[in-house]
């Protein structure tokens, strides 16, 4: 009988369930939108019942689209967004509201710990910058803003752990997660209640679930999650991941040689190294789904979301030419304004900033001249000046890549894709499936289920390559003189960030 994994991908929006055969061939995708409230200013909350019961409508339709055998299952994994805070309650029942990574009600914690020096006294155990979507925070506000549900807590999760918490019974920590929580001591790979202490949380050292890995298995389906999924009872579901880890370790990043970048509403730019970078040059060190390596991120809300913007905005009645569709049409449009020729820059800080905290996104260098065309230009080369400056921090720390896995959006985009490899002047290479996050799901639910040895092995079985673009060295050279100059700009605005409003 052939053999099947699920890949139940969670983001802050959307929910996507696919089936891969141990090729890393995609079977069926199935996805479903959970809605976002927003009670307040800065809380971006979903209903945890409602978010279960759609992971398993997408499980269930997945499942019959595929036409497959659920027998033929051998495994299934979770992903989904870091940060966050879902939390299960003694009562056996969620606790509160899932709260998703963009949530920015705690901001006021880690400004805290900063400036009262618990923050540099724990960083040698952080290995990490806190931050107010983090566990850590949202837990600080809990106990003081929700009391209530603060002393009612049994399990503090991420939402991938929540669940797969749901689908089998059973609560674990997975790695990945967890060690970019502010809950862990990533240094030692441990949880040490003094550190929580120290944050002013100590009690919740009882309510995190015991530590497991990426491609263990951590649990098997339950009777009730099998009538609700369509999965048969017993079905092992392994450990699963932070979906920038799934997204890596579906572009193969398997050792310290590789450098990926993903290009989403998110810049994710990663690699990952048997040591964390802890003099400060880097934001974000985790642990990594490959044990014994630690992820390195730089990351930003500095990417494609910039473009949908744009398209909303700027572009609403635009006449698309028969027999092109939108994407197309705009990739002409940018296309058709050589780089040399356009002196537009756009800063593409909508939705976050990789320069100054207060940072927003500008259009400058605009004349009566300009048309949709050279901003169009102007945002695609912004998200890839946004994404250099990311990669030339981690460039920094390490010894140059042979090539940049490159995932997201942007990969849809021809044009775009070689724009990237003449900006960062690294070929680009990209993968064929679309449902990255899932893949890795599958591929560690194959590990668990002793399809492959390790993720080394799997990579070689289920991951292709799509294509190589390598860099223009002219293109290059004339983006190179154009990223100075958008250096320039963004230093020059970060002098008056502070006199706008938030």
């Amino acid at each position: 009988m052939k053999r099947y994994a699920v890949g139940l991908d969670n983001g802050g929006t959307v929910i996507k369930a696919a089936v891969f055969d141990m090729k890393g061939e995609e079977i069926a995708v199935a996805s479903r939108q959970t809605p976002i409230t927003t009670p307040h200013s800065g809380y971006i909350e979903r209903d945890m019942e409602e978010l279960w019961l759609s992971n398993c409508d997408c499980v269930r339709e997945v499942l019959r689209k595929s036409a497959i055998d659920p027998k033929a299952v051998i495994g299934v994994a979770v992903c989904g967004h870091g940060k966050g805070l879902y939390l299960w309650g003694k009562d056996g029942k969620p606790a509160y509201q899932g709260i998703v990574s963009t949530d920015n009600r705690a901001w006021r914690y880690p400004e805290k710990w900063r400036q009262n020096g618990t923050f540099e006294r724990l960083y040698p155990q952080l290995c990490q910058q806190l931050m107010a979507c983090q566990q850590v925070s949202l837990l600080a506000w809990m106990k003081e803003h929700r009391r209530e549900v603060y002393d009612n807590i049994q399990y503090v999760f991420s939402v991938k752990d929540y669940i797969r918490f749901r689908l089998t019974g059973t609560a674990r920590s997975e790695a990945t997660d967890i060690s970019g929580s502010g809950l862990m001591d990533i240094r030692n790979i441990r949880f040490d209640p003094n550190m929580l202490e120290a944050l002013g949380i100590g009690e919740v050292y009882d309510n995190i679930p015991p530590l497991c890995y990426s491609s263990e298995v951590a649990g098997y389906v339950s009777a009730q999650a099998s009538q609700l999924t369509g999965l048969p009872e017993g079905t092992p579901v392994a450990g699963g991941m932070f979906d920038i880890d799934a997204c890596a370790i579906a572009l193969d990043v398997t050792d310290s040689q590789a450098l990926c970048t993903i290009a989403g509403t998110w810049s994710i730019n990663e690699f990952i190294s048997r040591e964390p970078v802890t003099d400060g040059s880097i934001a974000m060190n985790s642990l990594y789904a490959i044990p014994g390596y630690y992820l390195i991120e730089e990351c930003s809300a500095t990417s494609a979301g910039n473009l949908e913007w744009f398209i909303q905005n700027c572009l609403e009645n635009e006449r698309i030419p028969q027999g092109k569709g939108l994407y197309q049409h705009i990739d002409h449009m940018a296309a058709s304004v050589p780089a040399e020729k356009s002196d537009v820059y756009f800063l593409p800080f909508l939705y976050g900033t990789n320069a100054h905290p207060l940072g927003k996104g500008a259009f400058i260098g605009l004349t009566t001249y300009h048309r949709k065309a050279h901003m169009a230009r102007a945002v695609y080369e912004g998200v890839a000046y946004s994404h250099k400056t990311h990669i030339d921090r981690l460039l920094s720390v390490r010894t140059p890549p042979k090539a940049i896995r490159m995932a997201g959006g942007v990969v849809n985009s021809p044009f775009w894709v070689q724009m990237f490899a003449d900006v960062l002047g690294f070929p680009i290479e990209t993968v064929r499936v679309k449902e990255l996050g899932a893949l890795g799901c599958a591929m560690a639910a194959a590990v668990a289920a002793g399809v492959y040895r390790n993720y080394p092995d799997a990579a070689k079985a289920m991951v292709h390559i799509h294509s190589t673009v390598r860099p223009r060295e002219e293109m290059t050279r004339i983006y190179r003189e154009k990223y100075e100059k958008y250096r320039a700009v963004r230093t020059a605005l970060d002098t008056v960030w502070e006199r706008f409003t938030i």
